[in-house]
């Protein structure tokens, strides 16, 4: 599969933002899906995930009450919406799939990744 994340930009503190991460291929519907980011200077860590019907989500503490993911299979593309932006969500953002049966919150676990895009939260 091939992912194509695309949403980012620059905003104020406070301002919101969504992101898209557009998968190709069939194989996208059966498998949980997230979102990590990597700000400067710091590990890629992980933001939330969605597992394969939607039912179920998870968010990093930083971001729970803040961010949203959803996904729309018919589409193959998930979303990250992101609202009340502070200077701390700066960071590239990547999509990944994670591998068939697995639906945790660890890097490992994902095997899949696309490019990342960039969101910069000014103060």
């Amino acid at each position: 599969v091939q992912l194509q994340a695309s949403g980012g930009g620059l905003v104020q503190a406070g301002d919101s933002l969504r992101l898209s991460c557009a998968a190709s291929g069939r194989t996208f519907s059966g498998y949980v899906m997230g979102w990590f980011r990597q700000a400067p200077g710091k590990e890629r860590e992980f933001v939330a995930l969605i597992t394969w019907n939607g039912f179920t989500t998870s968010y990093a503490d930083s971001v729970k009450g803040r961010f949203t993911i959803s996904r729309d299979n018919a589409k193959n593309t998930v979303y990250l919406q992101m609202n009340s932006l502070k200077p701390d969500d700066t960071a590239v953002y990547y999509c990944a799939r994670a591998r068939r049966g697995v639906a945790t919150t660890r890097e490992a676990d994902f095997g899949s990744w696309g490019q990342g895009t960039l969101v910069t939260v000014s103060s």
